[in-house]
């Protein structure tokens, strides 16, 4: 989310993170439940729908990918569609850090701002931590070769260092800083 931040203000390109569909489904439905993962893909699928035939820049899209699950793949591949099949350029970066600095950052100010459900720092822990375990939440060199694909490790790097990376890698359009 914070990258995807920082990479919207110096380009001009929506964010829309994770959590934007979680947070208010989870006002009505537990995490993980049947109700709750179809309002959320729901609401994603129509959101992601409409950008791409807007005439908006484009998106920044943030997703929690199992690799290990085929169906993410899958879900994937369904919310990039509207975007190619109207000509648009879709590129994906990966982010990695080490657990103890996703552990730093899940309590961090701007996240617990923008994500309630993270305020309660013990299940929110719990939550990564189990996701960890049960899940493989790295591609593990799957796109390795491609042009539409960066890997990037951000442990020792800030927000902003990693966003001027992703912009320069894929050559997006930087804001004006006059008009910015």
């Amino acid at each position: 989310m914070t990258v995807g931040q920082e990479v919207a203000a110096r380009t001009g390109l929506r964010l829309f993170h994770n959590h934007m569909a979680i947070e208010p489904v989870m006002t009505f439905f537990p995490f993980g439940t049947p109700a709750f993962g179809r309002l959320v893909d729901g609401f994603r699928r129509n959101i992601i729908e409409e950008v791409a035939a807007s005439d908006l820049p484009g998106l920044i899209f943030t997703f929690v990918w199992a690799f290990d699950h085929e169906e993410d793949h899958t879900t994937v591949q369904e919310y990039i569609e509207p975007f190619r099949s109207r000509g648009g350029r879709v590129v994906f970066v990966e982010l990695q850090a080490d657990q103890e600095e996703r552990l730093r950052r899940n309590v961090g100010e701007s996240r617990l701002a923008a994500k309630p459900s993270k305020r309660d720092v013990e299940w929110s822990r719990n939550n990564l931590l189990e996701m960890d375990a049960n899940y493989q939440l790295a591609s593990q060199g799957r796109f390795d070769g491609r042009d539409d694909y960066l890997l990037l490790d951000t442990t020792g790097s800030t927000a902003a260092e990693v966003a001027d990376t992703v912009i320069t890698h894929f050559d997006l359009p930087r804001l004006d800083p006059v008009t910015a």
